[in-house]
């Protein structure tokens, strides 16, 4: 085959910086055409890629490229972030001068096709509301609405949190000892089943399988911290913070039920925030559900904005 002109994919676990470096070029040529938002994850993924060891075996397939020649046509990528069985997120994009040859089409069988190899719940199939050629693809496979999240962005002068308005609450980066904390936490949090919370939706579910646990020290090489937040030597919840390319971002915000409704949720994203800060993070973003008002309520008193919202379909493996 003559790659110089043929058609031909490039499937891969993990990026390398060439890949990412062709995905963000592809990035800017569509966005040059539909300036929307893509929920990508390149420098978590291209960390993981960097601090995975020599001599893992390769498991999973998560990035799926798509040459004309010598040139990225299209990408997609899927992320799993609850372990085993639980549903992939994918997302992606084709170069505008590319469409209507079926090439997302292709990338997306490959994708389900992996998703049904791994035995996953489904997949979430992400796409900006603004996005008209990712709509028509969404309507073209017939999948289900399943939920929104806006990106909001601090867009306000940024001052030190007075310390004594913090309700005792202090953050300690988590270590591998409080893997299945994390985990519990994140079960109680982001479960379909929940009500909604200070973070977003969450229902108790104290047994969480081994293979839904993160090791903190693991994510922390992938630039992505987990903090856990505690008070008087009690956890009262947790936020996950990242750093890469000068922005900030803040995930996984949550309290504990049982300690609700004290301003902790408060306290933990301001201190969120003065940790990126001191990180020299030039911007901060974050992303929440659509439909937790108390959440949507917290951050727009703290100083974020809404920039864009992400809707989430699930389509069936």
């Amino acid at each position: 085959m003559n790659i110089a002109c043929s058609p031909w994919l490039k499937l891969r676990e993990t990026l390398t910086p060439e890949d990412r470096d062709q995905i963000e070029d592809l990035q800017m040529r569509c966005g040059r055409a539909e300036p929307v938002a893509l929920k990508l994850e390149l420098d978590y993924k291209l960390a993981a890629a960097l601090n995975r060891p020599e001599d893992s075996a390769i498991r999973d397939v998560n990035e799926f490229l798509y040459f004309d020649g010598q040139r990225l046509a299209g990408y997609l990528g899927i992320c799993s972030f609850g372990g085993p069985g639980m549903l992939l997120e994918a997302t992606g994009m084709v170069a505008p001068e590319e469409r209507r040859r079926g090439i997302f089409t292709t990338l997306y069988r490959l994708a389900l096709a992996e998703g049904r190899r791994r035995s996953s719940a489904g997949m979430l199939v992400l796409c900006d509301r603004k996005s008209d050629a990712g709509r028509k693809f969404i309507e073209k496979i017939g999948a289900a609405y399943h939920h929104s999240e806006y990106e909001m962005v601090l867009d306000r002068d940024w001052e030190a949190p007075d310390r004594s308005k913090l309700r005792g609450v202090t953050l300690r980066k988590a270590t591998n000892a409080d893997a299945r904390e994390i985990a519990g936490q994140d079960s109680v949090y982001f479960s379909d089943e929940a009500p909604e919370s200070e973070a977003g939706p969450g229902a108790d579910r104290p047994d969480v399988p081994s293979g839904e646990i993160r090791l903190p020290e693991e994510e922390e090489k992938k630039g992505f911290v987990i903090w856990l937040a505690e008070r008087d030597g009690r956890s009262v919840g947790k936020v996950n913070l990242e750093l890469g390319s000068g922005s900030g971002g803040i995930y996984g915000l949550g309290v504990k039920p049982e300690f609700r409704g004290r301003g902790f949720g408060r306290s933990i994203l301001l201190q969120a925030v003065e940790k990126l800060k001191e990180a020299n993070a030039k911007k901060i973003l974050l992303q929440v559900a659509a439909d937790n008002a108390k959440a949507l309520n917290l951050y727009t008193s703290c100083g974020f904005c809404e920039t864009s919202t992400m809707d989430y379909f699930k389509a069936d493996l």
